[in-house]
């Protein structure tokens, strides 16, 4: 894909990411903003988007994100990153639906192509991967980079997930030429958390239980301990990671209560489960190592409907 030419002559261009966007999310959308205001001077650009954790108000026109979805509605191009379906865009599906010509540039292996142009590449490790490699070199500045660097190094956990690969290092290389702090980035965004966060991550590793003769572990943040710490729901980041970390586990599930019995479910894996066909099941996606979904019914109804999907890929 030339992302310029699929572009064309576009003067109203929308840009959005998926519901609760994480660091590929934001990354990938604010890479495309800054490298566009360079190559489509003329264009009015308009990026969707609830609004992402606090940790990223660093990333070049962040401030230019419209968390109103109050605005232009008629696009002649309308670019959608990092979302699996156009139901995961949100408040911003019915301006991708209407738009005159519609571009999904996606890494989710649960995603089956939708737009009039598509781009998914499964085997890359972020959206921001995909787009470094459809963006013509001599217009990605600093801005841009720093971007696409973020996006890469969430999605990957900091270079340490299996799917960081050779091109991946590469990329990575090629970014960190740019002038910005890489290091700062990683302890910043990734590894730094708020005292909230940390109770919280305190709460469901103290709560957790473990299911299948330790091969399943599972935590729980209920509305009342939202309430009770006065989170966000981006002061989840990074939980159900932590959980696949204890020794012997083969998937982590991570369920976070929406309200009365529904829950968005997060999952992930060591390998032997692939999380993104059970995710799919339930009417989410994402990855083999790491999908997610929503679900209704009580923490062990969902619960059980989960490991009995998790349950027969292990004992294959």
């Amino acid at each position: 894909m030339d992302l310029l030419k699929e572009i064309g002559d576009g003067k109203k261009i929308g840009i959005s990411g998926h519901v609760r966007p994480d660091g590929d999310c934001i990354g990938s959308c604010l890479a495309v903003y800054n490298y566009l205001l360079k190559t489509v001077k003329d264009a009015e650009l308009t990026l969707f988007l609830q609004a992402p954790a606090d940790v990223f108000d660093f990333l070049p026109n962040r401030d230019k994100v419209n968390t109103s979805f109050v605005g232009i509605n008629d696009f002649d191009v309308y670019i959608a990153l990092d979302s699996g379906d156009t139901k995961r865009l949100g408040d911003a599906e019915p301006f991708f639906m209407k738009a005159k010509k519609k571009i999904c540039i996606d890494h989710h292996e649960s995603n089956g192509g939708y737009g009039d142009v598509s781009l998914v590449v499964p085997d890359a490790s972020s959206t921001c991967e995909v787009l470094y490699t459809v963006m013509d070199k001599k217009y990605i500045d600093n801005d841009v980079a720093v971007c696409l660097y973020t996006g890469i190094i969430h999605d990957t956990g900091v270079l340490q997930y299996s799917n960081t690969s050779k091109l991946t290092l590469e990329i990575i290389g090629d970014l960190t030429e740019f002038d910005f702090e890489p290091s700062r980035i990683i302890d910043d965004t990734f590894y730094t958390k708020t005292y909230v966060q940390n109770q919280l991550l305190g709460r469901v590793l103290t709560e957790s239980i473990l299911i299948m003769d330790g091969k399943i572990i599972a935590g729980v943040v209920s509305q009342k301990m939202m309430k009770f710490y006065d989170a966000k729901p981006t002061d989840l980041e990074g939980i159900v990671n932590q959980l696949l970390y204890t020794r012997g586990v083969e998937v982590a599930i991570f369920m976070h209560e929406i309200r009365s019995t529904e829950y968005k479910v997060s999952m992930r894996s060591n390998g032997k489960v692939n999380v993104a066909d059970i995710a799919v099941f339930f009417g989410g996606g994402g990855h083999a190592r790491a999908a997610g979904c929503m679900m209704n019914g009580t923490y062990y109804d969902v619960l059980n409907n989960l490991t009995e999907h998790i349950e027969k890929q292990l004992v294959q």
